[in-house]
């Protein structure tokens, strides 16, 4: 591996077990109202380190795949590289960002359902072989373009017990397979596996035992048509708790020993994402204004009112919002609540609030209603667990300034991947010892930004 990425000027403080990440954050924000109050998160890169012993000490030998759109900092793809983690790819960009970090093209897959040509064509050059396929169409689209292609075909699963309607956007049929399977033996082009995807909102387990089986049948259909099948990818879904990995762990495992057991060959795949990121990630934020509106119009639509009439209702302005960070919030329900970085009295009433970004737009909404003590413009809020989703996605939005990045791992973490040999030279020249936490971004931080 080459290391650190050749382009990426950024560093990782290492912190002694005396300092803690609230004194980063608290230092930081010291700094940045003096300096200028821009958005800024501070990433634990140790937890990716905990994160991924984790993952060995309970899906071993299940091997992660890490999703680059999930967050595609420069500090992250490096320590996951260094951890032997692979990458699952789903533009040219991202297998370009990933191949600078040396990783090999048999540790890289490509993940899109709906390819564009040019980059199928990138990928060949490229070496990268493994990627996902789901229909005819695509296919025949990948034959003309990638001659080594080797394929995982993508089955789908139905969540049944979802509050929302079954999603078969992506994904085919077992009977479709075998129609695949014959287009794939007229083409030439090689079916190697099998991927499923099961949500991590999915409540109901069983989805894995349905998803397995039908993969083994995938498997046995393949046999007939002489297909050499060696792969098989059980997707993402894994939300970072250690009792849900269990608990997946727990029914997968009798099945993949039955079906898939260490003599068949077949190597095992998933592809964590916010399970690796998403609580190594904290995001403070300035309020930048504020404003007293009417409480019918805060509620949601069919929530009774309760409050006194004379009680304030606050909305608050915040200098990021969905056409930054927050963009996961147009699709899904924020994983966070907001906390008042300044210090107020326990007994301090808290008022009805609500949250927006910066645009100004009737999408910008971050919180809807929830209760805060009452703040002025200049504070700062803190969100945890804002790895996932947006980090490394540069927003459209005019204006919108990035927040700044701060790297940070405890000695004890970074002493971790020493003594397991997994930090390589070049990885140790941007790792730096700060002066009593006394954090200057100026000074002592480059920034991915």
């Amino acid at each position: 591996m080459k290391g650190f990425l050749e382009d990426a000027n950024y560093s990782i403080g290492l912190l002694d077990e005396g300092a803690t990440l609230a004194d980063v954050i608290d230092n930081c924000i010291y700094e940045h109202t003096h300096t200028g109050k821009r958005a800024f998160y501070v990433g634990d890169l140790g937890k990716l380190v905990k994160k991924n012993i984790q993952w060995q000490n309970v899906m071993a030998p299940v091997k992660p795949f890490y999703p680059v759109r999930c967050n595609s900092t420069p500090g992250v793809l490096e320590i996951l590289g260094n951890l032997g983690v692979g990458f699952a790819c789903s533009s040219k960009s991202e297998m370009a960002l990933v191949q600078d970090l040396g990783i090999s093209p048999e540790n890289i897959i490509y993940t899109n359902p709906c390819k564009q040509a040019s980059q199928i064509k990138y990928a060949a050059k490229a070496g990268i072989n493994i990627m996902i396929c789901d229909n005819d169409i695509e296919l025949k689209k990948i034959a003309r373009n990638h001659p080594n292609a080797k394929l995982l075909l993508h089955i789908a699963t139905e969540d049944i017990t979802a509050d929302e309607e079954v999603n078969m956007k992506f994904g085919t049929t077992l009977k479709n397979c075998r129609h695949l399977m014959e287009c794939a033996k007229e083409l030439g082009v090689q079916i190697v596996g099998v991927k499923f995807h099961v949500s991590g909102s999915c409540k109901e387990l069983q989805m894995y035992i349905h998803a397995i089986s039908d993969a083994r049948c995938v498997f046995d259909m393949a046999e007939e048509f002489g297909f050499k099948m060696n792969m098989l990818d059980i997707g993402g879904g894994f939300t970072g708790s250690e009792l849900q990995l269990e608990e997946v762990n727990h029914v997968i495992r009798p099945l993949l020993d039955v079906y898939f057991p260490k003599e068949s060959g077949v190597n095992v795949i998933a592809e964590p994402g916010r399970y690796y990121v998403s609580s190594a990630f904290t995001l403070a934020v300035n309020i930048i204004a504020k404003k007293t509106v009417e409480y019918d119009k805060l509620l949601p639509s069919g929530v009774e009112q309760t409050r006194n009439d004379d009680e304030p209702v606050f909305t608050y302005y915040i200098n990021d919002g969905v056409y930054g960070s927050f963009a996961s919030k147009l699709s899904k329900k924020l994983n966070t609540v907001p906390e008042v970085h300044k210090k107020y009295k326990e007994d301090e009433p808290l008022f009805a609030s609500s949250l927006w970004g910066p645009s100004c737009d009737e999408l910008d909404q971050i919180v809807e209603n929830c209760l805060l003590p009452e703040l002025s413009v200049g504070d700062w809020l803190i969100f945890d667990n804002m790895g996932s989703g947006t980090l490394g996605v540069q927003s459209t939005f005019n204006d919108y300034q990035r927040p700044l990045i701060y790297y940070m791992m405890s000695f004890s973490d970074w002493d971790e991947m020493q003594d397991a040999g997994i930090a390589s030279d070049t990885l140790m020249k941007n790792f730096f010892v700060p002066s009593c936490i006394q954090l200057s971004p100026e000074d002592r931080f480059s920034t991915a930004a």
